[in-house]
This record gives structure tokens, sequence and C-alpha cells, in this order.
């Protein structure tokens, strides 16, 4: 038996070979990276958008069941995670934010099928061909600062956001926030779903555009300037990490909009270049497990179980499907983001 040291000697030499691999590429941009050495040999090379900071819990949960395994844990956005798995990149497994990406990877044939016991007890709407698997149905909400609406009403529908950002453009220029969807793969599902469903997008986009609306990357850079007042609200950041800040932020609060909600499913897959497929199949049963949980937990992820039917309701998650595909076409791309360029980007 390999002595446990060298074990874990190995595992950090191959993470950092990973490291390097990813740089000579080029292809996507590492935004954070931690090795989690096991007593074995083998290692699970995890790309992932989920922030290290939220999806830590679970990987030390996932290595006191199987101590012998090591996770290299890579976060890169949306589209780089995308980008990566179109162009080869070797991982064994892919957990996205943005599901129109990876089901457009499974639907390109960069998937590996698989099946078990966890897979088929998901809802059939939370997996697609045995190929992509959702494991959280996490909405996406509108997040205020306290401090910036102290005295001010709380908008229960888009409609009276609206209508308050219009009343108050002394608190609200230059202190809105949201997505910069020409960079965020998230972004830019929730914007072309929430458009999709409701014309009012549209008019809100306009206002926040002459409102001089700041523009991000991430949901977690916007939560930071709301805390801080630098914004009074952040609208459509992921519901979960607002949730996760503000158990232990009381400067923050979610606005509960009751008119609809956009809710989207966090997916994993297995690559075709996965090469070491079967820890692999082990991180992900576990982590379907955990999505399928019915009690509430330490960890922020919301589970699937906490989503509607989408066929039960009008507003449930978005659908796993050929009509993610639509506004991924290049000519439907391109026309989305120049409409929403025009509203936004004045």
């Amino acid at each position: 038996m390999r002595h446990p040291r060298t074990s874990r000697l190995l595992s950090t030499l191959a993470g950092l070979i990973i490291g390097l691999a990813a740089s000579a590429s080029g292809a996507f941009e590492i935004e954070d990276h931690r090795l989690y050495p096991g007593t074995g040999e083998t290692v699970i090379r995890v790309i992932s958008t989920a922030d290290l900071a939220v999806f830590e819990p679970f990987l030390q949960t996932f290595q006191e069941e199987q101590p012998e395994i090591g996770v290299d844990y890579t976060v890169v956005s949306s589209v780089d995670l995308h980008a990566a798995i179109q162009e080869g990149a070797s991982f064994d497994l892919a957990i996205s934010s943005a599901m129109d990406l990876q089901f457009q990877i499974a639907n390109d044939g960069g998937a590996r099928a698989y099946r078990s016991q966890a897979t088929d007890a998901l809802p059939a709407w939370a997996r697609w061909r045995d190929q992509v698997f959702a494991f959280t149905a996490e909405p996406a909400v509108a997040v205020i600062s306290r401090a910036r609406f102290d005295g001010l009403p709380r908008p229960r529908t888009r409609q009276e956001l609206i209508a308050l950002l219009r009343e108050r453009p002394e608190i609200f220029a230059e202190a809105v926030g949201t997505y910069d969807i020409r960079v965020s793969g998230l972004g830019y599902l929730f914007a072309t779903q929430e458009a999709r469903n409701s014309d009012i997008y549209w008019r809100l986009s306009e206002l926040m555009g002459r409102l001089g609306t700041r523009l991000y990357c991430c949901s977690a850079q916007m939560i930071d300037d709301v805390a801080t007042g630098d914004l009074a609200i952040a609208y459509n950041v992921l519901g979960s990490y607002a949730a996760e800040r503000i158990a232990r932020d009381d400067r923050l609060e979610i606005l509960e909009l009751e008119d609809y909600e956009t809710v989207m499913l966090r997916t994993a897959l297995i690559p075709a270049t996965a090469t070491e497929a079967d820890g692999a199949a082990l991180l992900l049963d576990r982590l379907l497990l955990e999505g399928l949980r019915q009690t509430e937990a330490s960890w922020a992820l919301p589970p699937v179980s906490a989503a509607d039917d989408p066929g039960a309701t009008a507003y449930g998650p978005i659908r796993l499907g050929p009509a993610l595909l639509v506004y991924l076409d290049p000519l439907n791309r391109e026309s989305f983001l120049g409409a929403w360029s025009d509203a936004l980007v004045q």
C-alpha cells in the first residue's frame, strides 16, 4: 500500500500539472482553485462555477465518507467552463449554474451517459437523457441594502419596483447592479428566460439603463457592493448566495417579489474527456443525494425538492430540454444582446 504522504504528494503534483496545462491552453481563466488530497491515488478533477465558500462543506463531507479520493476543484465562470469542456479540457465532473450551456455540451456529444439509483431517483424534469443532472433549484432574487432602503416601501412586484425606481432617481442613480450578460452565462440565462416569460423585463431594463445601472460578472461581487452600500439593489443575483450571506450579514435583505420567480437548476455532467469517470460517478451520486434531501441542511445550496414540477405551475424551474438552445443560436444571441445593450448600456 502506498504511504498516505506519498499519495498526498502525488495528488499535489497532479493538481499543479492540471493548473499548468490549463494556463498553457488559454482556454479559461481560473477564478479559484484548491486541492483536497485523499489517502489514495485517485484524484477527481472538478471544474465548477460554484464558489469554494459555498461548495467546500459538501466536498469535506464527501471526503469524510470517501477519504481515499482526492478532489482537485477549479472555479471558473460559466462561459469559461463551457469553452473549456467544448475545447477538450480534461476534467472528470463539470458543475455549472448555466444549465443552457451544460445542455449544449451534452447535445454536442460532450457528456458521458451515466445511470445509478441516485440518477433514477431524480424527477424526470431534473435530468436529461442520463447525461445532465440537476441537484439544486435556485431562484434569481433582488437583494437590497437595508441602509439605502431605510424609510422606503418594499416593492412586492416588478411593477412596484419600476414605480419606486422612477420616483426616487436620487437614491437609485448609479446604485443598481445586475449581470453583464455579455460575459456571464448565468446572467444571460436569467435574462433570456425572464424576457421570454414577461414583457415587464424590458421595461425594467430600460429604466435601469437610464439610471446608469452597474454591470457585474458575478453574484458575489454584487452582493458585496450591496452590503457596503455602494449599491442600493442588485437584481437577479443567485438566491442561494444571497441567503448564505444574509445569514451572517444583517445589512442585506432579499426583496420578496411575488409576481413571478425565475428558477435555474444547477447541473452536473461527466465530460466525455473524463479519465476518472468512476470516481466522478461517486461524487455525482453523493451530490444528487444531497440534492434529493427533503429536510433543511447546513449546506447553502437548496435541493431540487425546493422546486415545483415545471409542468404543474406557471413558473416552475427552467426546463432542461432543447428549448434552452434557442437563445444560444448565434443569430438569436446577437439579436438579444443587441436589444439588451440598447436598453441597459446607455
